[in-house]
């Protein structure tokens, strides 16, 4: 049943990923400076980028398991503290110290941020609800 809930975790904060960067494409588009066709969607149509975050959200999900499971964290309220803890204490700030060492805008790093934050609190209510 674990392994399920993973999946289930890992395909919530997916959707809810593309839910957040379709409201903030473009001040993510501009910030991360992708190039854009006429029509104002991203040129680069590859599935790529797509196939390899899942896995990755599916590693973090595993790894949340895990880490609760070895923690006793039980009930919606702990998971949701242990998840956003997660997405703004550990993942946040890596992304602003990536951001800033490749002097990409100050703005990506806050809206990558803000996913990584949404992602994980689903991931951990969710971890902790099935």
């Amino acid at each position: 049943m674990g392994f399920v809930t993973v999946i289930v975790a890992a395909a919530a904060a997916f959707a809810a990923g593309a839910i957040y960067y379709m409201v903030l494409s473009k001040p993510w588009m501009a910030a991360a400076k992708i190039e854009v066709g006429p029509d104002g969607k991203p040129a680069n149509t590859s599935p790529a980028p797509y196939i390899v975050s899942f896995v990755m959200i599916l590693m973090v999900a595993g790894m949340m398991r895990h880490t609760f499971a070895l923690s006793g964290i039980e009930g919606v309220g702990k998971g949701l503290v242990a998840g956003f803890g997660i997405g703004a204490f550990f993942i946040s700030p890596w992304i602003f110290v990536n951001n800033g060492y490749s002097n990409r805008p100050w703005m990506l790093a806050v809206i990558d941020s803000g996913y990584a934050i949404l992602a994980t609190t689903i991931m951990g209510v969710i971890l902790t609800v099935l």
